[in-house]
């Protein structure tokens, strides 16, 4: 066990595991019962992360903030309905994984601080994605960076097809994000509004009351966001199997979010980007956050 890291378990509202790197100054706070979701992540007193505590105490309410978990699909199907064999399901919007309680599995302490969590399917998500699942999620911080190891696992006896991503949700005071400058290697924006496809010129129109763009295809397995006002850099880093990142912010709320999606919107229906796994199949994925000053 190396002293520099860290793991508390504190009773709030729901469990919360709180995972520190004293050295660097970061703090990350999980909580498997509400979604496996990350609900801070502080460097140096700073929130890098914002969160709806608010929101967050009310269980009917879908959560706005942290790191919410995207699983068996990214985005939401029209009306809610996708198509499997010939048969009719129903997935609200970003599927349900950040709805359902995650179980602690283990927790590391020895190179960095280490938490992992697992979701399996049950009666209850085979009403609405008629397969058996296993997802294994490891977060790992150190330093200045938060890592995100995905598991992937069919457990049933047919071809398991999914989309996934995250939801982070960055703090972004609504006075600074005319000033956020971007890389983003994306070739196209797609509105998700209008549907209106253009060529993405690493900008964005902050004057716009919603800002919901879809920005494909990825040139390159990273993307930038810089914030000068507040002097630090975020920078995504994600597995091939990321095909598309998500932009999305309100005017007058402090958050940008940058969401690296396996698939668009829709894909249940569409096919397009879908993850298969055959029977017994497994497959694993990274998601790599870092900050710099």
């Amino acid at each position: 066990m190396n002293e520099a890291y860290t793991i508390a378990l504190k009773q709030n509202q729901y469990p919360t595991y709180i995972l520190s790197d004293r050295e660097a100054g970061s703090r990350l706070e999980v909580v498997p019962e509400r979604g496996g979701i990350i609900t801070g992540w502080r460097i140096q007193g700073q929130d890098i992360l914002y969160f709806d505590a608010e929101r967050f105490a009310n269980p009917e309410l879908s959560i706005r903030g942290g790191i919410p978990i995207l699983f068996p699909i990214c985005g939401n199907l029209p009306e809610n309905l996708y198509v499997h064999q010939g048969q009719s399901y129903k997935l609200k919007q970003h599927g349900f994984a950040r709805d359902m309680p995650w179980e602690f599995r283990e927790s590391s302490t020895d190179e960095l601080a280490s938490i992992t969590l697992v979701l399996n399917s049950d009666e209850n998500t085979l009403k609405f994605y008629p397969f058996e699942f296993e997802l294994k999620f490891t977060y790992q911080i150190q330093g200045h960076r938060l890592l995100l190891k995905q598991h992937y696992s069919n457990q049933s006896s047919e071809t398991m097809p999914f989309a996934t991503g995250f939801h982070p949700y960055f703090q972004i005071l609504e006075q600074n994000k005319s000033q956020l400058e971007f890389e983003i290697p994306a070739k196209r924006s797609q509105d998700q509004n209008t549907k209106e496809t253009q060529p993405f010129k690493n900008h964005f129109d902050f004057d716009r009351d919603e800002i919901d763009v879809a920005l494909f295809p990825l040139k390159r397995n990273s993307a930038s966001m810089t914030n000068p006002v507040q002097k630090f850099k975020i920078t995504l880093t994600y597995s091939d199997i990321f095909t598309t990142l998500v932009f999305w912010t309100v005017k007058d709320k402090d958050y940008c979010c940058l969401e690296p999606w396996s698939s668009p919107r829709n894909a249940l229906n569409s096919k397009e980007n879908l993850v298969y796994l055959e029977p017994g199949e497994s497959c694993e994925a990274t998601v790599e956050l870092s900050v710099s000053y």
